[in-house]
């Protein structure tokens, strides 16, 4: 526990001091969003690299307070891959192809450092595959979600803060001070990051968040009281699943390919909708601070039959909230 406490403590600060010297940096090799007028509609150049901040944070923080274990090697190996692909997709030079390809070779490292779904009654090929696809989907969903100011740093770092508390509670110390570490590393960021943001994230941080909290979340046990405790990672993280889901659905029914940018995420919905950008920021953690308590409250379900009745709850909500979602700011 003084582990985790000071893992997130030590990532904090340093995101604090690191963040404005990758701005800088950042402004001075000109790697900045330049305003589109269509989806990019802050008025002026924002430098990117703030994800490089808080992968240094978080690195830094792990390097004093925890060994480096083979399983935590892989995850920062894979993380650093992922860095390096959404470092190079920043700078303009990938094709979607080309960057599916990348975040690959960064999971199948991941796979082969033995973080993987592991599950009795699952075979070891499909368990494999099933972990690929969690893997690519969730770190996609954080790269999609990153769309407004303080946004997804902020629902990822929520969704840290609860994994690095289920995982004391489990008693795994691993993902309790890696996902402590990248909750702090998020919160210093956020200093510079909110509304109005003086930096971004930019691909090298949405992508490497995405697949380090999506390789924690398989570490932890969730059934030990009912088998539907599994789902409880997709609910830790459901916002950004909820709205690559949401906004495929809608692109695709536009005759368009997911991967095509379009003004269809649900945060920019209800920014249309009237509500101001701190508003709609704070509705989305709000959110995800309900899905993962229902994420607790499923994995602390006593037994299959109360845990399938709070999942159809939970999808019921979701369903009524996509239809609400698909009618304003349209």
């Amino acid at each position: 526990m003084i582990a985790t406490i000071t893992a997130f403590v030590l990532s904090a600060l340093a995101a604090l001091y690191i963040t404005p010297l990758m701005r800088r940096a950042a402004i001075q090799f000109g790697i900045v969003d330049e305003p589109d007028g269509r989806l990019k509609t802050h008025a002026e150049p924002v430098p990117y690299l703030g994800g490089l901040a808080v992968f240094l944070a978080f690195l830094i923080s792990l390097a004093v307070v925890f060994e480096f274990s083979h399983a935590v090697l892989g995850i920062l190996l894979s993380g650093t891959l992922m860095l390096l692909v959404g470092l190079i997709d920043d700078l303009g030079v990938l094709s979607p192809l080309e960057k599916l390809a990348g975040q690959s070779v960064a999971v199948a490292v991941l796979i082969k450092a033995g973080i993987f779904i592991k599950l009795v009654f699952i075979p070891p090929l499909a368990a494999f595959l099933l972990s690929a696809l969690w893997l690519l989907t969730v770190t996609n969903a954080l790269n999609f979600m990153d769309v407004m100011d303080g946004l997804a740093a902020g629902v990822a770092m929520i969704a840290a803060l609860f994994l690095a508390g289920i995982a004391v509670r489990h008693g795994e110390p691993m993902v309790a001070v890696m996902a402590a570490s990248l909750a702090g590393s998020l919160l210093g960021f956020l200093r510079f990051n909110f509304s109005p943001a003086r930096i971004y994230l930019g691909d090298s941080g949405s992508l490497f968040i995405g697949l380090t909290l999506a390789a924690l979340a398989m570490n932890v046990g969730y059934t030990t009281k009912n088998d539907l405790g599994m789902l409880t990672p997709v609910l830790l993280l459901g916002v950004p699943l909820f709205d690559l889901a949401f906004v495929s659905l809608v692109r695709l029914e536009k005759g368009l390919s997911p991967f095509h940018g379009s003004p269809d995420h649900v945060a920019l919905r209800l920014k249309r909708a009237g509500l101001s950008v701190v508003r709609t920021v704070g509705v989305t953690y709000a959110a995800g601070l309900l899905l993962a308590l229902s994420g607790i409250a499923l994995m602390d379900a006593p037994d299959n039959r109360t845990a399938a009745l709070l999942v159809a709850c939970i999808a019921a909500v979701l369903l009524a909230v996509a239809a609400g979602v698909r009618k304003i700011g349209g």
